[in-house]
């Protein structure tokens, strides 16, 4: 038995119809007209209300826009309980290509992080070798999969790397309400084949890192030992927090290491600790100078 939640959105003439599954595998579709809705017989069906004007179908709902003849207040009800005898009764919400690539199942789980913003979601399969942040969705050209899960209103921002992606989010909504559906969205999305990071990404990566190869040949003594330390012994316990630093210079004068601190470490509470505690006590002892000092550029 399908139950649909009706959600507002900040635009007045959308409101959201939630399902309790999802139903669309790893796709959105935008309708305008019935002719559009050949592969949505629901669809169709609501364009034979006069008030719909757009029909939107994502994840686990589906979005209608409305002409201005009617207030949502007097319809929502009845649009509501249309769907869901509609699917009830055994409707097709979307038609599925059965060209489409076959699942490869994936399991995928989350994981807490020293950061109560950020939680690690831990895929069963390698993702990438190179890892990358998103502040927002404008820098997501590279990844198709971090485009998508902005597109939740609850993430603020992304990182991924090796085989997990860590999601920060805002304060309106706590980690229990919104789990269970990002690890679905993650689990159905990479199962039904969807890209996580572009190829023309990766390459670019990787011709990077010959350039950051040459540069570190070219960097000082201490700043090559500095970056040595920190993958070495500093990387690999951040990364089991789900997050990353990366070394941004040092200054042989005041002695000041600077970081970036990127995924479930940036802006997280215990940072400052774990630089200066952790990091700088690191360095300090194994550098042999009690001057050195340890900055994070976007802390």
């Amino acid at each position: 038995m399908n139950k649909v939640t009706i959600k507002e959105t900040q635009n007045p003439t959308i409101l959201k119809f939630e399902f309790q599954d999802f139903i669309t595998q790893n796709e959105s579709f935008e309708f305008k007209n019935i002719d559009e809705a050949k592969t949505s017989p629901l669809a169709q069906q609501l364009f034979y209300l006069p008030f719909v004007k757009t029909v939107y179908i994502s994840g686990n709902f589906i979005a209608i826009e409305k002409y201005s003849i009617v207030e949502w207040d007097d319809v929502k009800d009845a649009v509501a309980e249309q769907m869901e005898k509609f699917v009830n009764d055994g409707g097709t919400i979307i038609t599925v290509d059965e060209n489409k690539t076959k699942k490869q199942p994936v399991t995928v789980y989350g994981e807490t992080t020293p950061n109560p913003s950020a939680l690690k979601f831990v895929v069963s399969k390698m993702l990438t070798k190179n890892a990358i942040e998103f502040k927002n969705i404008d820098q997501t050209a590279a990844s198709p999969l971090a485009k998508e899960l902005f597109k939740f209103p609850y993430v603020k921002e992304i990182f991924i790397d090796e085989n997990y992606i860590s999601v920060t989010k805002y304060e309106i909504n706590d980690w229990q309400e919104i789990t269970l559906e990002l690890r679905s969205f993650i689990k159905q999305y990479i199962e039904n084949g969807g890209t996580v990071l572009d190829e023309n990404y990766v390459a670019a990566v990787t011709a990077e890192e010959t350039v950051k190869a040459k540069e570190f040949d070219n960097l000082d003594v201490t700043s090559q030992q500095i970056i040595n330390i920190l993958e070495e012994y500093v990387k690999p316990a951040v990364q089991a927090d789900g997050g990353n630093i990366a070394f941004d210079s040092y200054n042989e004068n005041d002695k000041t290491v600077k970081v970036i601190l990127q995924g479930a470490c940036s802006g997280c509470p215990s940072s400052t600790f774990t630089l200066k505690s952790g990091i700088e006590n690191m360095l300090k002892s194994m550098l042999n100078d009690e001057s050195i000092k340890v900055e994070a550029i976007n802390a």
